[in-house]
């Protein structure tokens, strides 16, 4: 039944918003489910290492034994990849952001293992080359960079910072960077936007670029005035908590 849910999904999806990033996504009343019936390529969940299983949820006092990383995202994503031609959202590629919240090195020890049995369904990268499938895994949070940056074979890859932009990581292994909002620019959405944190704003995302990296920002003031300059800036994710409200405004200026 489940699957058949996800074809029907799958068959009627309006087309994709590749803009679209859904913060703490698993918050919402169907995770993953509500996300890409409103278009949105590109989803982020929490995870824990507890007891041997990675479980999704915003704090310990969210933690269900039945939340799993698998169950919520992984085994619905290969559902829904089987049952439309390999992709997830047809003609866009699909990431899924996945946050750490425990230790680092335990943590993407487990992850790792996981992933790897998904690897019909996920992205990798072989000894500096990657083949891209249905579902590209970004780490957050908490990265063991060292580990991921080691691995001949991997799953999944690094979400870096601005300071990155500095350094010589391939974009392979760091595809794109994030950073909080307002730890760079002071404007809220109210009035215009300064000349110079606009400039700071489109000099960071070209520098990005020319490297090959997307970036996003997290805790952006989720108003139409601020998402009209992301887009502006070619920003390539726009984090938002309000689907609806962000699907509709895309869809209103694409």
């Amino acid at each position: 039944m489940f699957s058949l849910l996800l074809l029907l999904c799958a068959a009627d999806a309006p087309a994709p918003l590749p803009h679209a990033h859904a913060h703490n996504d698993y918050e919402h009343p169907r995770p993953l489910l509500d996300a890409l019936d409103c278009g949105f390529c590109s989803i982020e969940a929490d995870i824990w290492l507890v007891k041997g299983a990675l479980l999704v949820a915003h704090t310990p006092l969210d933690w269900d034994t039945k939340r799993t990383l698998e169950a919520l995202y992984l085994d619905p994503l290969r559902a829904r990849a089987k049952a439309n031609k390999g992709t997830i959202q047809p003609g866009a590629p699909f990431y899924l952001m996945i946050d750490v919240k425990t230790d680092a090195t335990d943590t993407y020890a487990a992850l790792a293992k996981v992933l790897e049995k998904y690897a019909d369904i996920l992205s990798v990268t072989r000894d500096g080359k990657t083949e891209v499938k249905a579902v590209t895994v970004v780490v957050s949070g908490n990265r063991d960079a060292k580990v991921l940056a080691a691995q001949k074979v991997r799953y999944a890859a690094l979400d870096g910072r601005p300071s990155d932009l500095d350094g010589d990581a391939p974009a392979h292994l760091i595809p794109w960077v994030s950073q909080s909002w307002k730890a760079l620019f002071r404007w809220d959405g109210t009035g215009a936007m300064p000349d110079d944190e606009r400039k700071k704003l489109h000099d960071l995302v070209a520098k990005a670029h020319k490297q090959g990296r997307k970036v996003r920002f997290w805790a952006a003031p989720e108003k139409s005035d601020v998402w009209k300059e992301l887009l502006a800036a070619d920003v390539d994710f726009i984090n938002t908590d309000k689907l609806k409200e962000l699907e509709k405004f895309l869809r209103a200026n694409p």
